[in-house]
């Protein structure tokens, strides 16, 4: 699955730009960078490929996810709906702003189920947020049609989904915002980073000051620039940057072989009766980086995870995960924050702890995921279908 598994020397070329210039961060110091400027390269190559006018990069995706909330003035109460099944910086980055984070159940495609979305639409809800989990896409036509008719902002999580399309276009930019994610587990990595895109010219005006500190970056004189809002710092170094662009640079090699080898995966699984797969809207443009497959219990799904973690293959059972589903979020339930969060804050936030997901859990307790890995050889990865499709059946069996 993650780009730092073919790790060569394209990266190490890039970096060796930067550390022979000296200049690791991705602003000014023009005269003594020898015109190295990845940063902007990386943008540049993301923004040319994607077809999306704007590109901003940022230290990491919980930093693009916190820069787009900010961008589109999302911030005290307005209500931003995401699914129980993400990972932790989702709500996170909501609550982070000051807003409101309303999670709604999943269906069968892993992600927000449209129907539970519309029926929590409420006059404070601002963002509709679909997270692309585990590779794939959410049913973002239909959400897209519900934030046309009730006026709301799609701001698409893809932090899991670089690559991905829907319907011939890039997952991220489909919405009035896109966030990824390039941290050392994702599809490509800088090691830390991400990025914030968008075809709205304000939003990256905004994205492009907020994210560091505010600056508007007129002219080559830093200590001249002025400050039309304030920001934070979520500036990408030069050295992150470097190592994103080289491995943007074999992002179709990764995805041919993600879904070479998934493909092999799924076949073999299809001939195992009582296995179902995780639907998904555009089979196409899924980025292949996980398999997901459905038993019919919770107990059929648990004795397969732990089957399969037997013989050694990998896989998550996210219905015990701590990080990337409601059940374990025992943080948000009782709301552990380091600082208190205001009163009038924390008196519009739902009742996690006692909310009813039981539709989402009915589908998450029978789901097991198999991640993808780029370093398989053909041998390899034919008996891994082997053991897995063994598996699978001797638990399916009762043995």
């Amino acid at each position: 699955m993650p780009g730092y598994e073919l790790w060569g020397d394209e990266e190490k070329k890039h970096l060796n730009d930067v550390i022979e210039s000296g200049i690791l961060m991705r602003y000014n110091f023009e005269s003594v960078r020898n015109n190295h400027w990845k940063a902007k390269e990386f943008e540049q190559a993301i923004q040319k490929r994607m077809k999306v006018n704007h590109v901003q990069l940022t230290s990491s995706g919980t930093t693009a996810l916190l820069t787009a909330l900010n961008a589109a003035g999302v911030g005290a109460g307005d209500e931003v709906i995401l699914p129980t099944f993400t990972f932790v910086a989702s709500f996170e980055a909501v609550l982070s702003v000051g807003a409101i984070p309303v999670l709604v159940d999943i269906d069968d495609t892993l992600t927000l189920d449209p129907l539970a979305v519309e029926k929590a639409i409420s006059p404070r809800t601002k963002v509709i947020m679909p997270v692309h989990m585990c590779g794939a896409m959410a049913d973002i036509t239909k959400l897209k049609e519900l934030a046309k008719k009730y006026n709301l902002l799609l701001i698409e999580d893809a932090c899991q989904s670089f690559g991905g399309t829907y319907k011939g276009k890039y997952l991220g930019t489909i919405g009035d915002l896109g966030c990824f994610s390039f941290d050392f587990v994702k599809t490509i990595t800088c090691g830390e980073g991400g990025a914030v895109l968008t075809n709205n010219d304000e939003y990256y005006l905004n994205s492009n000051q907020y994210t560091d500190h505010g600056h508007d970056h007129i002219g080559t004189n830093r200590g001249a620039e002025n400050h039309p809002n304030l920001g934070l710092n979520y500036r990408i170094s030069e050295l992150n940057a470097a190592v994103g662009l080289a491995q943007f640079e074999k992002l179709d090699k990764i995805l041919s072989v993600q879904r070479k080898n998934k493909k092999i995966l799924k076949d073999a699984l299809k001939e195992v009766e009582g296995v179902e797969f995780r639907r998904i809207p555009d089979e196409t443009g899924d980025n292949a980086s996980f398999l997901s497959i459905f038993l019919s219990t919770k107990e059929l799904a648990k004795n397969v995870s732990q089957a399969l973690n037997s013989k050694g293959i990998a896989n998550a059972y996210w219905f015990d995960n701590n990080w990337h589903y409601i059940r374990k979020w025992d943080h948000l339930k009782l709301l552990k924050t380091l600082a208190p969060l205001y009163k009038e804050h924390k008196e519009l936030l739902p009742n996690y702890a006692n909310a009813d997901y039981s539709r989402s859990d009915a589908i998450m307790s029978r789901t097991v995921t198999i991640p993808i890995s780029l370093l398989w050889t053909d041998e390899k990865l034919t008996q891994k279908a082997d053991i897995i499709k063994e598996t699978v059946s001797k638990a399916l069996a009762g043995k």
